[in-house]
């Protein structure tokens, strides 16, 4: 058996302090071998610091993915370069861009090749056609030893994700959905094998809109007047995360989503 755990958008200090509550006993209680989070968030609700994501590599947690918020803060370009963390951004980026959008891990006896791609429908980025670099990454991976390969698809449609699950079915061992900050109930494994979510949702304020203080955006929404963003820092927080077990051959046995609430004081 081995299981994975993917964690859904850390999302400023609420939601790395909400992972350091449930993390740690997560992993003793269901034995779990690997972690994933998307991190693009996770500094103050938006991009990524060398310290936040040291904060966040001490609880445990193997290999970040990202998508479009992670070049928010000038910082990561330095950590990119530095290869200190295991930071992923979307693979579909231009040629010469910093960073690297897949990586081999090695754990517990594993390789698991973890790949970001970032959808293009209603999202701004002039990037690559998603579908075609995770052909070209597949081709490259084919003669090294691989046990479980994951997708982080980090796009806005449902359809654009959906599609791509189908498109990687039987290639992929899982695609697990981010960017929206809503986790949807359609886990499940697709026909040919593959683990599927549309998103995996995220881990930050609970009584927010999509992590933003509810009250600026609905202020947003009733002037239509630019607003500037600001996250609570205490009170309930979620935990979004779906663990995938895989058995002998590592074949996938099962999907599901584990969700915790937890309060986090001053």
């Amino acid at each position: 058996m081995f299981k994975l755990l993917f964690i859904g958008d850390i999302m400023g200090k609420i939601g790395r302090r909400a992972t350091a509550q449930v993390l740690p006993d997560l992993k003793k209680k269901e034995k779990i071998d690997f972690v994933i989070a998307n991190v693009e968030n996770l500094a103050h609700g938006k991009g990524v610091t060398a310290r936040t994501l040291q904060e966040i590599k001490d609880l445990g947690v193997d290999c970040f993915t990202s998508g479009n918020n992670v070049w928010r803060k000038r910082e990561v370009f330095e950590i990119m370069e530095q290869g200190e963390f295991p930071l992923l951004r979307p693979a579909n980026y231009p040629d010469g861009v910093a960073g690297c959008g897949y990586h081999l891990f090695k754990i517990s006896k594993k390789s698991v090749f973890v790949i970001n791609l970032q959808g293009r429908i209603f999202m701004a980025d002039p990037i690559a056609n998603p579908f075609l670099v995770f052909d070209k990454i597949i081709k490259t991976a084919k003669n090294k030893k691989i046990d479980v390969i994951l997708v982080d698809f980090h796009a806005e449609a449902t359809s654009e994700k959906r599609a791509f699950g189908f498109y990687a079915d039987g290639r992929a061992s899982a695609v697990i959905g981010t960017h929206t900050h809503t986790q949807t109930a359609d886990e499940q494994v697709l026909p040919q094998g593959t683990g599927y979510i549309t998103d995996a949702g995220f881990t930050g304020g609970r009584d927010t809109v999509l992590g933003v203080k509810r009250e600026i955006i609905i202020e947003n929404f009733l002037t239509n007047l630019p607003v500037k963003h600001d996250y609570p820092e205490t009170g309930p927080a979620v935990f979004n995360s779906v663990l995938l077990e895989f058995g002998s051959g590592n074949i996938l046995k099962s999907i599901r989503r584990v969700n915790q609430e937890v309060n986090i004081k001053d």
